[in-house]
């Protein structure tokens, strides 16, 4: 979840970073206290992405084992890329559904794999309380609204299937999702618990400064180029634009910025994911509002929205609609897309007809990574000594801390729990070559994005996104 591959925008100065998102236009500490790498060393372990995936990863090794001479290499800085630009929601959620894991895998790995990620939003909790990290974290748990006849219906079934795998799921009636926010048509909600709101990029900056602290050499600012595997006798390299890492293992950690490293462009597909933020709101509109809890909140639309009350009382909106780019390009042009900002501006106003005259003070997106089959994976190749972690579907605040502690296990060779895991070793296949891609990832926005359109006409649940669903295995 780092943008550590090459082709970033190659400057120190702090200006540009805060400029980011809102969260690091918050964030207090130097834009960047690591230095660039100077020439060919060599570690036990080098992590490529200094994002959550890549710096859980580092700190879990140096809790375990102190004496390991690990390296991470950086683009940027730490947290440029996903882990420092999401909606701030770390959460239970996961990408592929666990319908679809149980049928793979059966229903004790699945459930166990459940219950693992709703431990890891107490887990980064504890990080943050243990570390003197003030991310603003408050667990509220979610909210997902439904706010139309069909959303209703699907929602409900959704409900009666997650409680299978999340037994505090819950379906609350009008009047009670109405008693946590007061948004326009609410005819029901599903709750769960398991999802807390905080400040991600405080959290990715106060995680990289505890992984310093425990003897873990970051070098921003140093684009790798490649990873070549290794063979006995030989140990894998990171070939970067200042030097070439050599190392036991190396673990993959960029996320949507992966496409950019040699022969990995078909890997993951990076998706623009962008956000928008209000003006600190007067205590009278919250009232209103009745978003008292900093509860995230969605709703059952198919082309997704999701928001969070910060700690300073705006409200930071987000969702997908922007295209995806020919080749996976990932340029910082890309970031902004004003369509889609006045998208996302015309959400928040229909959901929350008091912010109408809110000003937008921050509008920010970035790539995240998508596998083929919507199934994030862990894992580590011993012949090799390549390692990897991600492919989150924008789900990875606290899928990346689970992430880092399996890969952890994973390379000191540890038989935990967690390395039994459904996600552990699975490989997705890869994306389709050019211009088959483009034409299938936009062509699936637009067609959910239709379906929302229809379902808002009929108020009937739209087939097409039936059919959408079941081809990334919901």
């Amino acid at each position: 979840m780092g943008a550590a591959v090459a082709g970033t925008r190659g400057t120190r100065h702090t200006r540009p970073y805060r400029d980011l998102s809102l969260w690091w236009d918050g964030v207090t500490q130097p834009a960047s206290d690591a230095t660039p790498l100077q020439g060919d060393i060599e570690a036990d372990v080098c992590i490529v992405g200094a994002g959550f995936t890549g710096l859980w990863t580092a700190y879990s090794l140096a809790r375990s084992d102190p004496t390991l001479r690990i390296v991470v290499v950086e683009a940027e800085v730490a947290g440029f890329g996903a882990s420092g630009r999401n909606g701030g929601w770390c959460s239970a959620l996961f990408p592929t559904s666990w319908r679809t894991i149980a049928e793979r895998c059966g229903d004790p790995a699945t459930r166990a794999f459940a219950a693992a990620l709703r431990d890891t939003v107490d887990e980064v909790g504890r990080f943050c309380a243990a570390e003197g990290v003030d991310a603003s974290y408050v667990k509220g748990g979610t909210l997902t609204l439904a706010r139309s006849a069909a959303q209703q219906v699907r929602m409900l079934r959704s409900v009666e299937q997650a409680a299978r795998w999340d037994p505090d799921a819950r379906w609350l009636g009008a009047r009670e999702a109405l008693t946590r926010v007061a948004a326009t048509g609410v005819r029901g909600a599903a709750y769960t618990p398991h999802c807390a709101a905080l400040h991600p990029a405080r959290l990715v900056r106060g995680l990289a400064e505890a992984t310093a602290r425990r003897g873990v050499r970051i070098y921003d600012h140093t684009p790798a180029l490649r990873l070549t595997p290794g063979r006995p006798g030989v140990p894998a390299r990171v070939a970067t634009t200042r030097g070439t890492v050599r190392a036991d293992v190396v673990v993959r950690a960029t996320e949507g910025f992966t496409p950019r490293l040699a022969g990995l462009r078909r890997a993951l597909l990076p998706v623009y994911s962008l956000m928008i933020a209000t003006e600190p709101l007067p205590e009278s509109w919250w009232q209103q509002l009745g978003w008292r809890d900093r509860c995230t909140l969605t709703d059952g639309r198919h082309l997704l929205i999701y928001a969070q009350r910060t700690a300073d009382s705006r409200i930071a909106f987000g969702g997908r609609g922007a295209p995806y780019h020919l080749r996976s390009a990932v340029r910082p042009v890309y970031d902004r897309e004003p369509a889609v900002f006045d998208q996302l501006r015309h959400a928040l106003v229909d959901l929350f007809p008091v912010t109408r005259d809110a000003a937008i003070t921050h509008r920010w997106g970035g790539p995240l990574g998508v596998p083929r089959d919507w199934m994030p994976s862990v894992g580590l190749d011993r012949a090799s000594g390549l390692a990897w972690a991600g492919g989150y579907v924008g789900d990875g605040v606290a899928a990346a801390n689970l992430a880092g502690r399996t890969l952890a296990d994973l390379i000191l060779g540890r038989d935990t729990a967690l390395v039994g895991l459904p996600w552990v070793g699975h490989r997705s296949p890869r994306w389709e070559p050019e211009p088959l891609r483009w034409l299938g990832a936009n062509g699936m926005r637009a067609l959910i994005a239709s379906a929302d359109r229809a379902e808002a006409c009929t108020g009937r649940p739209a087939r097409r996104a039936a059919w959408v669903q079941s081809l990334i295995g919901h």
